[in-house]
């Protein structure tokens, strides 16, 4: 089963324009799509209005072809189905984006993963053809999962080791909302929405010079139920959580986060994790990818990674246990939903 729309974006609340400046905007134009195995939807005002989204629908576009697995002709599956060791030119576009994940994978002590593609698979959940596998059959998979098997060879080229497959799944819907962000921006939009089905990106604010309201899916409640709601300007926000793909089985849910650890569902206490950052560009790829590492390593390494500053962003933490955090840096924004019943808590 599965359900799209982690993040409800709607309009409401005050803050500047002046990251995502241009022409004076007067209506909000709208385009969806269905791309990334997601609906997505782009919404934008001000500036060369339909030039951006006709340009950011042909990016996604691109993108998809370009980092699906599932496509035999894209730059993914031609290094996949590479000889073992063997350097493949993935151009430079892909080798960055490998390299980013690789600099993930490092901060979160392996917790973010691309090469967990032939465990993915094993659970049925690139496929839709569910199923458990045998704790043999992981552990025979996990032999070739870890970010020693992916290298960097320079100038485009990147190499895995026999066994290895990568899945740019947790990654590429991140970096394709930096790219809305650029193309955004480089068409003077004053004011945007791109939501990318759990990706969210805001330029500016509302036609009334207030903040988006971005909703947040309270994940233990039917869809379109929050668990609080986020105002913002000029930001990402990205949320991972076990409600947006899973299925049962024998009265067990199994849902699609791997822990690379383990190769079974994780299972850190943790329902959902939402990762907030700024609307710089790069910030998009980084809240998508933490986004996912942070539900696999738990509330107590995910907060010890926020507090370290490696990396400059908020989050908003949803426990199996009844509690929602927030982190100091946004809670004067957040407003929790209180028919969610949780206790909510601000982190510093």
């Amino acid at each position: 089963m599965r359900r799209f729309g982690a993040l409800l974006a709607a309009l409401l609340l005050a803050g500047t324009l002046a990251a995502c400046g241009g022409q004076e905007a007067r209506e909000m134009q709208t385009t969806q799509i269905f791309a990334m195995d997601t609906v997505m939807a782009l919404r934008a005002a001000g500036g060369e209005t339909e030039a951006a989204l006709q340009a950011a629908e042909e990016e996604i576009y691109r993108l998809d072809e370009e980092l699906s697995r599932t496509r035999e002709d894209s730059a993914v599956s031609r290094l996949n189905s590479a000889p073992a060791g063997t350097a493949a030119d993935v151009g430079t576009e892909l080798y960055d984006l490998i390299a980013r994940a690789l600099d993930f994978s490092a901060a979160t002590d392996g917790a973010f993963d691309i090469t967990l593609a032939p465990v993915s698979s094993a659970w049925g959940f690139t496929e839709d053809a569910y199923r458990v596998p045998a704790q043999t059959e992981l552990d025979a998979l996990l032999a070739h999962v870890g970010a020693e098997h992916v290298h960097l060879e320079g100038e485009g080229s990147v190499s895995l080791d026999a066994g290895t497959r990568i899945d740019l799944g947790a990654i590429a819907k991140g970096y394709a909302s930096d790219r809305m962000a650029e193309i955004f921006q480089s068409h003077g939009v004053t004011h945007g929405i791109v939501d990318l089905g759990g990706n969210t990106w805001v330029c500016g604010g509302n036609l009334e010079g207030e903040p988006w309201q971005i909703g947040i899916q309270d994940p233990a409640r039917e869809s379109g139920a929050l668990a609080g709601i986020l105002q913002a300007t000029d930001a990402f926000a990205v949320t991972s959580g076990g409600y947006q793909r899973y299925f049962e089985e024998d009265g067990v849910t199994y849902h699609h986060i791997i822990d690379p650890a383990t190769g079974r569902p994780a299972e850190s206490g943790l329902t959902s994790v939402t990762v907030v950052a700024d609307g710089t560009v790069g910030n998009g790829t980084m809240c998508d990818a933490l986004s996912t590492a942070l539900f696999v390593m738990g509330e107590e390494r995910a907060l010890d990674l926020w507090r370290s500053g490696v990396y400059d962003f908020d989050l908003v933490l949803v426990t199996a246990d009844g509690r929602l955090l927030v982190t100091d840096g946004i809670a004067d924004r957040f407003q929790p939903d209180e028919t969610a019943g949780y206790a909510y808590e601000v982190v510093s």
